[in-house]
């Protein structure tokens, strides 16, 4: 019954992140007084890709060809690991450890594609890529050993239990401050990076898409949506209490609490401006400073 729940777990999750993606770009649109895209553009631009051929050039190597297969495939095992519905899945393997090394395989991959192409915005992407991420994931792994700490185990099913079971704290409340910043920067959001941009001196992801078409961009997004979803879940179940106030079914609570976050994104990007490429090392050691005080406030 788990693997069976965790299949339709990746097959809901899959489905559902473009329409999250949908909900934060026409967000933005209506805060920024503009009609914005529909809910459902993402879909739409989904399918324009998949019905595009692919037009690859012919110095690439293998690494081109595979690296948004490997972007996809990691994003629908980090969106089996995640904890929604069901946490007691009988599953050894859903660990804090194996999601972030699942999500870093993928940008790793899609880093090399970007050398691989012998573009020069590819390897400027690139290396703005790989220079935001590895700060970016020592900082996530110690905001998440905030809850597993009081877990007492990295497991996350263990994990959203345990947060399940909690009472709001201060610690928790700074931990979940922490991590929020961690989902702007982990899906390349304003003022960490712009989503939206094509200009060659500010992009870090859509420069190392730039040399992609067809099924395979269209791959990226799809995995890019289903990423940002995940982190998502991640914030709301291990960060949030599950139901304080057990007023709603839990499927309906979470719903809620995933479009919460999804306007606070679409805010967080309309009231701020990129940022500097330099001032990223501080912006993020600021949030590990708010991870260290949450593990000191417990």
């Amino acid at each position: 019954m788990s693997v069976l729940f965790m299949i339709l777990q990746v097959i809901v999750l899959a489905l559902l992140a473009p329409l999250v993606a949908g909900v934060i770009k026409n967000t933005k649109g209506k805060m920024q007084s503009r009609r914005g895209p529909g809910y459902f553009q993402v879909y739409y631009d989904l399918a324009k890709f998949f019905n595009k051929d692919n037009v690859i050039s012919p110095t690439v190597s293998w690494i081109f060809h595979i690296a948004p297969y490997i972007y996809f495939a990691t994003a629908l095992g980090a969106a089996a690991l995640v904890p929604t519905l069901m946490f007691d899945r009988g599953f050894h393997y859903d660990n804090i450890f194996v999601l972030v090394y699942l999500l870093g395989l993928g940008r790793f991959f899609l880093a090399l594609a970007s050398l691989d192409a012998g573009s020069s915005f590819g390897g400027m992407g690139g290396s703005r890529e790989m220079f935001i991420n590895v700060l970016v994931e020592p900082v996530m792994m110690l905001t998440l050993f905030t809850v597993a700490i009081r877990a007492n185990g990295t497991g996350l099913s263990q994990m959203a239990t345990a947060t399940a079971n909690s009472d709001i704290s201060f610690s928790a409340i700074l931990a979940a401050i922490a991590f929020l910043i961690l989902t702007v920067a982990e899906t390349g959001r304003i003022p960490v990076d712009n989503p939206d941009t094509h200009l060659e001196l500010t992009m870090v992801h859509e420069g190392m898409v730039l040399e992609y078409s067809g099924r395979s961009v269209g791959l990226i997004f799809w995995g890019s949506a289903i990423k940002q979803l995940v982190t998502i879940l991640l914030l709301v179940n291990l960060f949030i209490p599950w139901n304080p106030a057990d007023l709603v079914p839990p499927v309906v609570w979470m719903i809620i609490k995933v479009l919460v976050i999804a306007v606070v994104l679409a805010a967080i990007e309309t009231s701020t401006n990129k940022m500097r490429l330099f001032r990223i090392p501080g912006f993020l050691m600021a949030t590990g400073c708010l991870s260290l005080l949450a593990i000191i406030a417990m």
